[in-house]
This record gives C-alpha cells, sequence and structure tokens, in this order.
C-alpha cells in the first residue's frame, strides 16, 4: 500500500520531507515513514513503492545491532506491537504495517552528525574547490571517493526546508555546548565504525552517514542516558552505500539508493527541463520502478532477508 500522507487519530507532532509524526503521550512519539520521496531538497510528487517500509525496517535492523553500543529511541516497529500499545490504530494497522516506529520522546539536538569515511558528494565538491571541509583544511592529493582514514567528523545544522549547512565543530559546540558536542562526536564516530564492520561483512561499503541525537529526562517513565540515537539509522536516505567490489577512487561510485531519481533529475536540469526548484518535473514509471528496486535490494543485501512489510525480521 503506498502512502503519500498519513491521517491518523493521534495528535500531528511535525511533518518532514518524509516522515509524519505523531504524540502519543508525553513520553512516546509515533514516526511514519511515507513512500515520499525527495531529491535536491525538492519533494516529488510521485511516491516510491516499499520505500517507508525499508526505512523503518533497516533502521530498526540496525538499532537492534547496535543497542549494545548506542541508547536509542525505538520501543517498536512491529505493527502488532504497536497496535496493542497504541489502540487508537487500530482500523490502521495494514496502512501502518512496516512504515511505524514507536519511540521514546526526546529533545532533538539541532546538528545532523555526520560522519564521513570516504571523500563524495558535497564534501568531494567543496574540497575540489577549497581544499576544505565545511571550512577546515584537508590534506592535498585526494581525489573524488578517497577513504579517509580517521572518518571525518562533519556536523551539520539541521533543516526541514532547504539545505543542511556544513559547520565547523566549533560552531557546533556554541550550539549544544562542549560536552554535548563531545558526546555527539563520540557516539557518531563509535556508531559509524561499528555499521562500517557490519556492512563490510555484507560486502557493503558506507561511505558516508549522518545521525540524529537527542536528549531524555533521567527520571519518570524513560530513566536511562541522557542521550540517545533517534531517527533514521544508516539507510539509503541517510546514508551512501557503495558495493565494495566496484570500489574504485577517482570517480563516483555506483550506490544502493535514490541514484536512479537523481541521474533522472540531472539529465532534466541539463536539457532546461527543470530549473531545480520546486515543481519537480514528473517521473517517469522506469525511475520510479528503478529507485524502489534500489531500495529493496540494500535492505536484502543488509539484513538477509526480503522485506516484511508487518516489520517482523
Amino acid at each position: 500500500m503506498l502512502m503519500q500522507a498519513s491521517a491518523l487519530p493521534l495528535k500531528a507532532f511535525r511533518r518532514g520531507k518524509v516522515r509524519d509524526v505523531y504524540e502519543v503521550d508525553a513520553d512516546r512519539l509515533l514516526l511514519v515513514a511515507t513512500d515520499r520521496v525527495s531529491a535536491f531538497d525538492v519533494v516529488m510528487a510521485e511516491t516510491i513503492p516499499h520505500k517507508g517500509a525499508v526505512l523503518t525496517q533497516i533502521t530498526a535492523w540496525w538499532l537492534r545491532q547496535l543497542e549494545s553500543r548506542v541508547p536509542h529511541h525505538m520501543l517498536s516497529a512491529n505493527i502488532s506491537e504497536i497496535v496493542r500499545e497504541v489502540p487508537a490504530l487500530r482500523d490502521y494497522e495494514q496502512e501502518l504495517a512496516g512504515r511505524a516506529m514507536l519511540c521514546r520522546r526526546t529533545t532533538v539536538f539541532p546538528i545532523e552528525c555526520v560522519v564521513r569515511g570516504y571523500l563524495s558528494g558535497s564534501a568531494w565538491k567543496e574540497y575540489r574547490e577549497k581544499g576544505t571541509l565545511a571550512g577546515e583544511p584537508l590534506r592535498a592529493g585526494l581525489r573524488e571517493s578517497d577513504r579517509l582514514d580517521p572518518p571525518i567528523f562533519s556536523p551539520a545544522t539541521k533543516a526541514d526546508e532547504g539545505h543542511d549547512e556544513n559547520i565547523t565543530i566549533d560552531r557546533m559546540r556554541s550550539v549544544v555546548g562542549a560536552p554535548a558536542a563531545a558526546e555527539l562526536e563520540r557516539l557518531s564516530r563509535d556508531v559509524y565504525e561499528t555499521g562500517r564492520r557490519i556492512a563490510a561483512e555484507r560486502g557493503i561499503i558506507i561511505a558516508d552517514t549522518k545521525f540524529e541525537f537527542g536528549s531524555v529526562a533521567t527520571t519518570g517513565r524513560t530513566p536511562g542516558p541522557n542521550v540517545i540515537l533517534v531517527d533514521e539509522v544508516l539507510t539509503p536516505d541517510s546514508s551512501r552505500f557503495w558495493p565494495a567490489d566496484r570500489y574504485e577512487p577517482g570517480h563516483g561510485q555506483p550506490s544502493f539508493d535514490k541514484q536512479p531519481l537523481r541521474d533522472y533529475l540531472e539529465a532534466e536540469k541539463r536539457a532546461g527541463r527543470w530549473n531545480g526548484n520546486y515543481p519537480p518535473p514528473p517521473l517517469p514509471k522506469d525511475v520510479i520502478d528503478a529507485t524502489s528496486s534500489r531500495y529493496l535490494d540494500i535492505y536484502r543485501r543488509l539484513t538477509g532477508h526480503t522485506l516484511d512489510p508487518n516489520g517482523t525480521n
């Protein structure tokens, strides 16, 4: 079942480019990953089959792999368990299957915690033009897609609309304070290194990724660590996944994400049929199908399973 937007009998909390978030109670939120897709910070009119379920279930899979190393916000991504906890959703079980996650409520730090293990994307563009990343110099002579050892922690500001902005660690400290900045960097590096090792065992390179963290009260119904991992984790929307057997530095790499969509939109730009702003051009069926296949493929490669729409893998 495709979902462009959700309409649930809960109080709306916020709506992002892909996720609709609802209040369950003072301690919990419901995250619903729709099948909306964005590229170049523009949300497309069409939806991508299975995308919402893939994002939710990959995140749930990763959180189960990581929970011995980092606390997180997930309470359940199994729709039967969620409906038991939130009976008001009983009539929406089929609609929400696979794409909903019940979570602890946090105060989210206004920082995207980006870790770059390889020089690609916007980082490569800045380096090529200025020899820097977020204004900080990198060593000379790097090529596109070169491995970065150690990985670079490169924070950015969060933006619901428009572009995130790469910032220096000093600026991050001024936003969240030095102790929180140090903890966010420590956790980000640890999660990335753990994820990179697990993915490598499956023939996948995680070139870069971004994490979000939230703070929680240490008393009441949600006792525990003060800083926890939230939102999506190591998904094809938040990360750059490359096939290890095709890795070759010096140029861009094939990827398990929405590259067919980006390639199509870039071609529309070059042809003068799209200026890069809203509204986007209509998406042909073959682009939609190819993008959906990429999402399903990375889910299978990472988890070893085909997608279960009920979220029971």
